[in-house]
């Protein structure tokens, strides 16, 4: 056992996050979105489960060890609602809220169409399937820095 890490991280995730280097992307997936065949394309092919976590906690406990880029266009994207890309569904504003308090200053959350996150979602470093089930409930975060104290 490790001291100060969430027994929650299963040693999957935790080779996962340890393996990413800045502007790398893992998705974080409810329980709708093709997540094998999108894994299959991934750095890692195989699915990282956190079966019972909805996106929010999945992203709060994933950012306990991930940072979250601001050198970029965004640290983080969320999945549009189809032909309303401006709606925030309650599973969107739930877990860019959490985002909100670990990302760092400058760190822009954006959206991105459903069509164009499935095929970005292809691009990233893993991804991370949860229990989400709320429709849309799709996220990409992108790693950033740590910074020494």
């Amino acid at each position: 056992m490790l001291k100060t890490i969430d027994p929650r991280i299963t040693p999957e995730l935790m080779d996962c996050l340890i393996r990413l280097g800045h502007g790398d992307e893992i998705v974080i997936a409810d329980r709708n979105f093709p997540a094998a065949s999108t894994a299959a394309h991934c750095v890692l092919p195989d699915v990282i489960r956190l079966p019972g976590f909805d996106a929010p906690d999945a992203v709060a406990l994933i950012t306990t060890l991930m940072p979250i880029d601001n050198f970029t266009d965004y640290g983080a994207l969320r999945m549009e609602v189809d032909g309303e890309p401006d709606r925030v569904d309650s599973v969107h504003a739930d877990t860019f809220a959490v985002l909100e308090k670990a990302a760092p200053s400058g760190a822009h959350l954006r959206s991105l169409e459903r069509q164009a996150f499935y095929a970005h979602a292809k691009t990233a470093f893993a991804v991370v399937a949860c229990s989400e089930d709320r429709p849309f409930g799709c996220f990409i975060l992108r790693m950033g820095v740590v910074f020494p104290d």
